[in-house]
């Protein structure tokens, strides 16, 4: 019997703030990124989050971290995030998607994360928050380091590619399904569902909402999950995360890679 699933866009959806670049200040303690990195990611976050990211941009960002990334020890950006993950998602996040989130376990729908950021970012953060599935774009890896080589962009298009694969190898009901995001970039997203919801909307994504009657939600409340989810715990997260999860997603980029 197929099921529904919820489908969440992370940046500006269930974070204030773009995952990637909240985690340049601990990248930049961890000796990854020089100070004007940090500069230019500081810079980043704020045009993204007074005007959200067209396709440009975002293809500008794409080959901008591909060659920052490359040579990093993966290692030690799985590292980083476990240690840092609590003092960086926790004042970011928007309580309302957290309600959302458990709203739709209730009803007995997966709750799938899919983001244009790393896997290494998106799958202790979907494993913090309970995610069923986390989804993001992911780089080739050549003896423990990144190549600069993005083997899947979990991007516009892409995302509604995932989302259909995913449908078809877990079973789920795209037409019973729902979708939640912030940009126009993702409408391949919310026209792959039957219940898309634009969530913190940019200009152009309010404007389509509008005319095609979708709701549109605003969310501004920010929820802390210290209290059920202690550092402890969410470190054993990640790594069921960077096990189970990561193996699913290194299947399915390997998966789209050998489709072209």
């Amino acid at each position: 019997m197929r099921r529904g699933a919820a489908f969440f866009d992370l940046d500006k959806t269930i974070l204030a703030k773009s995952s990637a670049l909240a985690f340049a200040r601990p990248f930049y303690r961890g000796g990854l990124l020089g100070r004007s990195d940090v500069m230019r990611s500081a810079y980043a976050q704020f045009v993204y989050l007074i005007s959200g990211a067209d396709h440009d941009q975002m293809e500008e960002m794409r080959a901008y971290m591909s060659a920052l990334v490359s040579g990093w020890e993966v290692e030690t950006v799985r590292t980083i995030v476990a240690d840092t993950i609590d003092s960086i998602v926790d004042p970011i996040l928007y309580d309302e998607a957290v309600e959302l989130m458990a709203e739709h376990r209730a009803a007995g729908r997966e709750v799938v994360i899919i983001s244009s950021s790393g896997t290494e970012i998106v799958e202790p953060i979907g494993a913090r928050l309970g995610a069923d599935l986390a989804v993001g774009t992911q780089m080739a890896i050549e003896n423990g380091r990144y190549s600069g080589e993005i083997l899947f962009y979990a991007y516009g298009p892409y995302k509604a590619v995932a989302m259909r694969d995913l449908a078809a190898e877990n079973g789920y009901d795209l037409d019973a399904s729902y979708a939640y995001t912030d940009s126009h970039t993702d409408l391949p997203m919310l026209e792959a569902v039957g219940h898309p919801v634009a969530v913190n909307p940019d200009a152009e994504l309010r404007r389509v909402a509008g005319e095609r009657g979708w709701p549109v939600l605003d969310f501004e409340s920010k929820v802390s999950l210290r209290p059920s989810l202690d550092s402890t715990r969410s470190k054993a997260a990640a790594g069921v995360a960077l096990g189970a999860v990561a193996l699913g997603v290194a299947w399915y980029a390997a998966r789209r890679s050998a489709s072209h």
